[in-house]
């Protein structure tokens, strides 16, 4: 049986038939991984884990023609990216329908969608400037992986992950609450 590497690289050849045989061999994985990060979503969250699981693939698969895949890690990697964007939208088209809602004179609280944006809006700066910081952050929060199986996938050493994802950790804790000290 062919591997996701395999059929990654079939993919970028041009074989359309290759993404259609890839998505059995993927989809426990990554329903897996959408499962884990939407328990740890608020209560009342609508977007269910086979949409979740869904989107990522069209968007990694369909999106862009021209991308390279190396390998099962950077798929899964990429997969962790579609899923954490596609939370993110959803939170902010709920904050928004929320906003322009008359019918709410008195909303219930944002809170889960307001800290996800706040997270989001944290990671975007941390990647300005730490970027390998970021894509182990990313895969831990929205992969469900280890710092070891983080390093795996982007080829670190398991020291250089630890230490990149102790500092990512602390400075986001710091980006986080300077956000709660303001509100």
């Amino acid at each position: 049986m062919p591997s996701v590497t395999q059929f990654l690289t079939a993919i970028e050849r041009g074989e359309s038939a290759a993404a259609d045989q890839l998505l059995p061999l993927v989809y426990g994985e990554l329903r897996a991984l959408a499962a884990q990060r939407l328990a740890q979503e608020k209560p009342g969250q609508t977007l269910q884990a086979t949409a979740l699981v869904h989107e990522a693939y069209l968007r990694l698969i369909g999106g862009d023609p021209a991308r390279s895949w190396d390998g099962r890690g950077h798929f899964f990697a990429a997969a962790a990216q579609a899923m954490r964007r596609i939370l993110v939208e959803s939170a902010r088209r709920k904050q928004l329908a929320r906003r322009v809602s008359l019918e709410d004179f008195e909303p219930e609280s944002p809170a889960g969608d307001e800290r996800l944006l706040e997270l989001e809006d944290a990671l975007e700066r941390l990647a300005s400037t730490e970027p390998l910081a970021t894509q182990i952050v990313e895969l831990r929060l929205f992969a469900g992986l280890s710092v070891a199986e983080a390093a795996a996938a982007l080829k670190l050493s398991q020291a250089t992950a630890y230490r990149e994802y102790a500092f990512a950790r602390a400075w986001l804790q710091a980006a986080l609450s300077d956000n709660f000290r303001k509100d």
